[in-house]
């Protein structure tokens, strides 16, 4: 595993393997969306459950991806590893949209459950400030137009993104909030009766997968792009 650091190897090792992860992808959507509309109606929120299988996954995933994100900054600030930069920096874009996506999912499920678009709850809270360290990361490695030094400075700011990932997942375990508990990962069990389990655990693998696809292609074209820099440089340098 730890030999995959190695950027040739890397790029060895994954140009087979992204199509398969982009069709695994497809096909776990497919398969996702279909039994999200098969779901029957909630007999409490009608129709209005079926944001859950878009809300939840965006949501968790947005989690998964800054812990990756956070792992690859540490690697990157210790190890000075070009790889692991280039995965952090790869990881911030999708994200930040799945954050989005779970922010803007959020609020549309919680209009007709909660009566209201938006309230500064702790679960709500801390997941836009964990969209806002995606655009912090992001708008930081933008601002500094040397790479080294714009890659070290993101990393420190992704190292302390990481505080508020527990913030986030435990918020409804140590603040009274409007947002439910856990449903999915709880003590006792999941309380989700099986017509919604197996679409969400679905969904929740597709977006996975797609995550995965995303990631892998991004960083494969962010080392070419590096390679195609480092010739340029090179050629200059000659010339």
């Amino acid at each position: 595993m730890f030999g995959l650091a190695n950027p040739e190897r890397f790029m060895r090792f994954s140009a087979p393997l992204v199509p398969w992860v982009w069709t695994a992808a497809a096909l776990l959507l497919a398969v996702g969306t279909w039994l999200s509309f098969a779901a029957p109606e909630d007999y409490q929120q009608g129709d209005t459950v079926r944001i859950m299988f878009v809300h939840v996954p965006a949501a968790s995933l947005g989690l998964v991806i800054y812990g990756a994100l956070g792992v690859a900054s540490f690697l990157s600030l210790v190890f000075r590893h070009p790889l692991a930069d280039a995965a952090a920096r790869a990881a911030a874009l999708p994200g930040a949209v799945y954050t989005a996506l779970a922010l803007a999912t959020g609020s549309l499920w919680g209009r007709p459950m909660w009566g209201t678009w938006w309230v500064w709850d702790a679960r709500l809270t801390s997941v836009l400030v964990l969209f806002l360290f995606y655009l912090g990361y992001m708008a930081l490695r933008s601002a500094i137009e040397d790479e080294t030094r714009a890659a070290r400075a993101a990393a420190v700011l992704g190292l302390v993104g990481l505080i508020n990932l527990p913030i986030v997942k435990f918020s409804v375990d140590w603040w009274n909030t409007l947002h439910q508990p856990a449903s999915l990962l709880r003590a006792g069990g999941t309380s989700l009766d099986t017509v919604f389990l197996w679409p969400l655990l679905t969904m929740m693998a597709a977006y996975g997968a797609l995550f995965l696809a995303l990631w892998l292609t991004a960083i494969r074209a962010e080392v070419t792009r590096r390679r195609v820099l480092a010739l340029r440089a090179r050629a200059a340098w000659a010339a």
